[in-house]
């Protein structure tokens, strides 16, 4: 069972959702990258690889993911998860810089935890109180530059993008992987990725990869197709 909850109007800017995963038995999910950040509690059963278990009473980072992920659930799993919009954790938390653990789980410490019986008795209010009051003014200016970014689906130069927004490439990719944990072309091509998934999963059998590949700004068939395979691990044929 997954369910998503929205989170109180003030934080939607920066928190997409707050989430649950919950699984009687065993099971595994196949996560596209988002460009999102998750903070996840596990309430349940230990999970996760031998490389990168997420054990009961535990709180993690998940970073920015440039490639898909397999989660494993064990049976007995619980897990209560945030998803920042990306640029958006150092609205609520001072950390060094993101780019440290793109592609990574990491273990936090006490400092991040939540009250596990407050979440249990009432998820949404106790979160809604927890980041409301951590909530402060943002420290960068990167949220005007990501909705020109999405706006225009990730097909935009990076001196036009830099220009538009009063800044220079090398401030763009410094704030990038700081704030994001990958630098803006890669969010970029991402971004281009998400907004060619549906179309993909939703073509009509025969139609012309090519045309599609051109719609979204990619080169060819191939470079849709690499592109495609990068960032599921599956060729355009399988999604």
């Amino acid at each position: 069972m997954y369910r998503q909850v929205r989170p109180h109007p003030a934080l939607q800017p920066y928190i997409d959702a707050y989430w649950i995963s919950r699984s009687a038995v065993a099971s595994s999910t196949r996560i596209l990258p988002d460009g999102c950040v998750d903070i996840i509690l596990n309430a349940g059963a230990d999970c996760g690889s031998a490389s990168e278990a997420v054990r009961n009473g535990k709180i993690y980072l998940i970073g920015t993911m440039t490639r898909a992920k397999t989660a494993e659930m064990a049976a007995e799993s619980l897990l209560i998860g945030v998803r920042f919009k990306p640029a958006a954790f150092s609205v609520f938390y001072r950390f060094t810089s993101l780019d440290q653990v793109t592609d990574l789980t990491l273990e936090l410490d006490s400092g991040f935890a939540f009250d596990l019986k407050e979440l249990r008795r009432d998820l949404q209010g106790y979160l809604n109180r927890y980041f409301l009051g951590r909530l402060v003014r943002p420290r960068h200016q990167l949220f005007p530059v990501l909705a020109d970014m999405e706006h225009h689906g990730g097909q935009m130069r990076m001196a036009d993008l830099a220009s538009r927004h009063c800044t220079t490439v090398r401030q763009l990719e410094r704030g990038f992987r700081q704030h994001v944990g990958i630098g803006p072309k890669a969010f970029m091509n991402l971004l281009r990725f998400r907004s060619v998934l549906p179309a993909l999963q939703d073509r009509p059998e025969g139609s012309s990869l090519q045309a599609l590949a051109f719609e979204h700004g990619y080169y060819d068939h191939a470079h849709l197709s690499a592109e495609i395979r990068r960032f599921t691990g599956l060729p355009p044929t399988r999604l």
